[in-house]
């Protein structure tokens, strides 16, 4: 099988930039050309066998970097988003979207904040939404999908929150546990830490100096709101300066970062990454053995496998995704190749939706997306109970799941059967994107196909694609 040349000018042009070099002192260090490093930086030339071994060798890179990064996201984001009927029928090819997106990545983050802008102000019109009418509104993206988009293109791994996390939950003598631990530390600092059937799992009186937490949520979600805590106490000037470098356009989305922050802290701090990596290699990535070893729920397990991007000690590439029973994507992330809809819902055919049928077991599935690309996904319900009769139980579904050259890796894959084609299940991200042409669950037909409709036949669907 041929080998896919490599073609990464912009991850390039990033590196050098970060190493504060010329391209001609780059070029020497990397034993090129100054032409034939302009070539590669500008994606007229694919990366060389040379220039890799240069960059791990002379400045110590990850070369798996290379092969990863924004370009497929952002390629992904654009289709879905030039899917939109607005459009019409003028959507680029998909090799000009890819250009797009190696060489200009900063032009394609340009076209999605304007596409998500024009969306709102449409949801805003079609809803009457007041807001349009005040003097002086403006319109910004929703503070929500831009907290989302930062954490969606940091690949969910933010490194120096991380590391504090992991250096906060080195255990001293006589500390037991992580829970354990962050009481006792909060008590020595003046925290009066109390437990109550309170309806909020967290509470904290800067007045009095007392965090309540509620004695009818689970133990894990005390430990993790425990250590949100401490980040938000402890932490501030990192997830400021974090917060910082982001550049939110509203207090609204800064504000929402630095929860989100806070709680990556938290999930970090209850499985530190170099811990929590070898056991996840070592239990091949069994999500309840894992759950009981760090005392974390199993999405907080499945979450946080989907963050091991550590440069230089990377874990299995996951997916991971949580969706309500509607469909809605609730939480989304991919190191993978796999990207999902930013409107809508999932694919009908994915197993995630079938999680909800069979309540507190795991389903596996092979599938396939529309590019050739085959996975193992695994999906469980995550019910979530209020802790007393007549409170609402909250009822979600998340998959995880990684491409199939990592199966050994996953015990959940043993005794699947990779070698017949039938077994992949024909997924996709979205209707409007997926150009397959015998999908019995397609909901509408894709935008950049011509339909035929014959009203002497009716098949599965009332059209065919051509």
């Amino acid at each position: 099988m041929a080998t896919q040349k490599l073609y990464a000018g912009a991850k390039l042009r990033d590196i050098r930039t970060r190493l504060t070099l010329t391209q001609k002192d780059f070029a020497g260090k990397l034993g090129i050309s100054l032409p034939y490093l302009n070539q590669m930086e500008n994606n007229n030339r694919p990366v060389s066998t040379t220039v890799v071994l240069a960059l791990a060798q002379e400045f110590g890179f990850d070369v798996t970097e290379l092969g990863q990064g924004d370009a497929e996201r952002l390629v992904s984001d654009m289709r879905e988003a030039l899917a939109d009927p607005v459009f019409g029928e003028a959507s680029p090819q998909l090799a000009d979207l890819r250009l797009t997106a190696s060489n200009a990545p900063a032009f394609a983050r340009a076209f999605l904040a304007l596409h998500r802008a024009y969306k709102q102000t449409h949801e805003r019109l079609a809803s009457l939404d007041e807001a349009l009418g005040r003097e002086g509104a403006q319109l910004r993206p929703s503070p929500w999908e831009e907290v989302r988009d930062f954490f969606h293109y940091c690949d969910n791994y933010i490194d120096a929150v991380d590391r504090a996390a992991e250096n906060y939950a080195q255990l001293e003598r006589g500390e037991i546990d992580i829970r354990t631990a962050t009481i006792t530390r909060l008590r020595a600092a003046g925290i009066q830490v109390n437990f109550a059937q309170t309806a909020p799992l967290r509470a904290f009186s800067p007045e009095t100096g007392t965090l309540t937490l509620s004695s009818l949520a689970s133990v894990e979600t005390q430990t993790f709101q425990a250590l949100v805590q401490v980040a938000l106490m402890r932490q501030g000037q990192l997830l400021e300066a974090t917060l910082d470098l982001a550049r939110f356009q509203s207090d609204e989305a800064r504000q929402i970062a630095k929860l989100g922050l806070a709680n990556y802290f938290a999930g970090a701090a209850m499985m530190p990454y170099r811990a929590f990596l070898e056991a996840a290699q070592e239990t091949r990535h069994d999500l309840e053995l894992l759950s009981a070893r760090f005392g974390a729920s199993i999405e907080q397990v499945a979450h946080r496998l989907s963050t091991l991007q550590r440069p230089g000690s990377k874990g299995v590439p996951f997916f991971f995704v949580r969706v309500d029973q509607a469909g809605t994507i609730t939480k989304r992330h991919s190191a993978t190749r796999l990207q999902f809809a930013r409107f809508g819902g999932a694919c009908p055919l994915w197993n995630v939706h079938k999680a909800f049928e069979t309540p507190g077991q795991f389903l596996r599935q092979l599938a396939e997306t529309p590019d050739g690309v085959r996975y193992v996904s695994l999906a469980r319900d995550v019910s979530k109970t209020g802790g007393h009769f007549g409170a609402p139980l909250r009822r979600y579904a998340i998959a995880l799941g990684c491409e199939v050259r990592h199966a050994d890796a996953l015990v959940y894959a043993d005794d699947m059967d990779f070698g017949r084609a039938s077994a992949f299940e024909p997924i996709g991200i979205s209707c409007r994107i997926c150009e397959r042409t015998n999908c019995h669950q397609r909901s509408v037909p894709p935008l950049e196909r011509r339909l035929s409709i014959s009203t002497s036949r009716r098949d599965v669907l009332p059209y065919k694609l051509d």
